[in-house]
């Protein structure tokens, strides 16, 4: 097996998306973009999506870690236009896109369209989370967007099934379709419940970081597969198991989350990455398979079912957000008010990606009766330029969107005195626990070392307050931030003198490990704070 491809892959994949990080186009736009031009370069390898790779590969770790930085309370607390969005909207949208091909395309089979519709209905997880943290939207349209993410493949992958089987002339009907699509989703949550209490009983008395986070990258995959073994929705166990996780991740010990963090970030870098470049070099493998539509005409049909993608979207979200509160007095209760920008910015940020790619992938070559499926590269054709078409067209064009309607962003004033607030009771309450524990002859300790935990709980009470008031002048710093520059110079100063004396034979390599690792731990939680602040 040549592995050369894939390294190449993940190698130019991340190069690009670090030069992104210090442009102003967002990585998954200019991945596309390098996927699209290499497509084209003499040499380069071919990258078709294996659907038996894409669906159990790579949603699962890309799914959990969505799942495991989202709030499950922020989650139930906007459960309706959740549900509204990743179950409702992603139905109406596979019959309104695929009726809309079915007008469109000369003697394309209604089932084929139907296909179709549900093989680009779901927007895409990655490419939302991405936006959106780029972005930094309010709260709860993130929140919104994410859920609807997360869950919504489920949704098109069981519509998929339904109108496939039908295509084929396995004779589904809708009554079918409804059960079948109600046993993945009950199916799904209820193997994620089954999971995720073992799972948490496990990590919290594995004390071996190193199985921990091997525990933690097999996770996904295991539920994804126990789901699938019972014909339930995969999706579904994923994100049910990573969201109670991420919510129990407290109870966890500190030194498995530090490493599981740096673990599951450097997965999704790499993922990410790899997908957004793998859409765009699909390019080459699209057009070959055109076959008997020009590409004229075959460029009108995709113009056609990108304006159905766009249209279908905003006829559903204006709906589905006002009527709500029009009808239920609880429903304006319990929600926050909104206005019409709110849903505009739900309603363009509907950017599609490799799952939908991977879905058209599947289509099988014949049907039952052992004739071509009608229409099949068709299909891999227009859902292809569909997810390019939304990840340019709506994904360059979002930011402009948001500041043009003047989408306030998040409160950073008002994030930092909730979280002062918060540092300041749990101060106290330590500051508590200390004096309970020094009264015990039991923890006796000399007073330089009493005052230096006092010393240290008050630099955090007093390190969020910093950052809301005065900065120095000349370099525009806070206290703290002054204060964590100083820490950082002080530990590289204190590494340079250990590697200084490991060269000079009076350590040796095992002892300049324990040192380091020592130094590494206290930069990290300086890291973590820094990236909290910011």
């Amino acid at each position: 097996m040549d592995v050369m491809p894939l390294l190449m892959l993940v190698a130019v994949s991340a190069a690009v998306a670090g030069v992104a990080r210090r442009g102003p186009v967002p990585a998954p736009l200019l991945l596309v973009a390098v996927g699209l031009a290499a497509s084209y370069v003499p040499g380069t390898p071919d990258y078709t999506l294996d659907p038996e790779i894409v669906l159990p590969l790579l949603l699962p770790p890309l799914l959990h870690t969505a799942a495991l930085d989202s709030s499950y309370l922020d989650l139930r607390a906007n459960l309706r236009p959740v549900a509204l969005l990743s179950v409702g909207y992603v139905l109406f949208a596979a019959v309104a896109v695929g009726y809309v091909a079915y007008l469109v395309v000369p003697d394309l089979p209604l089932t084929v369209a139907l296909v179709l519709g549900a093989v680009i209905a779901p927007p895409d997880a990655v490419a939302a989370t991405a936006i959106a943290r780029r972005l930094r939207l309010p709260s709860r349209i993130t929140t919104i967007l994410q859920g609807e993410s997360l869950v919504n493949d489920a949704t098109a992958i069981t519509a998929y099934k339904v109108a496939l089987a039908a295509a084929v002339g396995e004779g589904a009907t809708w009554g079918e379709g409804v059960k079948e699509f109600a046993l993945a989703a009950v199916g799904g949550i209820g193997v994620g419940l089954v999971l995720m209490g073992p799972l948490h009983w496990l990590r919290k008395r594995l004390r071996e970081p190193l199985l921990q986070n091997t525990l933690s990258l097999l996770i996904p995959f295991v539920a994804y597969a126990a789901a699938e073994r019972f014909e339930a929705s995969g999706v579904l166990a994923v994100v049910t198991v990573g969201l109670y996780l991420g919510h129990h991740s407290w109870q966890v010990d500190f030194a498995t989350r530090l490493q599981e963090a740096a673990v599951w970030k450097m997965v999704a870098f790499v993922l990410e990455s790899s997908v957004f470049a793998l859409i765009g070099l699909q390019l080459r493998v699209v057009l070959r398979g055109l076959g008997e539509y020009g590409v004229a005409e075959a460029v009108w049909y995709a113009a056609a079912v990108f304006l159905a993608v766009v249209a279908a979207r905003f006829v559903w979200v204006f709906p589905a957000t006002f009527l709500p509160r029009a009808l239920s007095a609880r429903v304006r209760e319990r929600e926050p008010d909104t206005n019409w920008t709110a849903p505009v910015i739900v309603g363009w940020a509907g950017m599609r990606g490799v799952v939908s790619l991977a879905i058209a992938f599947s289509i099988p070559l014949t049907t039952h009766e052992n004739t071509d499926f009608p229409a099949r590269n068709l299909v891999l054709f227009l859902t292809f330029t569909t997810v390019i078409a939304t990840l340019v067209v709506q994904g360059l064009t979002l930011p402009t969107l948001i500041r043009g309607l003047k989408i306030p962003g998040r409160d950073v004033q008002a994030e930092t005195l909730a979280e002062a607030q918060a540092q300041n009771e749990a101060s106290t309450a330590a500051e508590r626990r200390l004096a309970e524990l020094l009264a015990d002859d039991r923890n006796a300790l000399p007073q330089p070392l009493a005052d230096r935990l006092r010393t240290v709980m008050d630099r955090r009470r007093n390190a969020v307050w910093e950052r809301l008031g005065t900065v120095n002048e000349t370099t525009g710093e806070s206290a703290d931030e002054t204060y964590r520059r100083l820490a950082r110079e002080m530990i590289g100063a204190e590494r340079r003198v250990f590697v200084e004396l490991r060269d000079a034979r009076r350590i040796d390599d095992e002892m300049l490990r324990t040192l380091l690792r020592r130094l590494d731990l206290e930069e990290a939680a300086a890291y973590r704070e820094e990236e909290t602040a910011e």
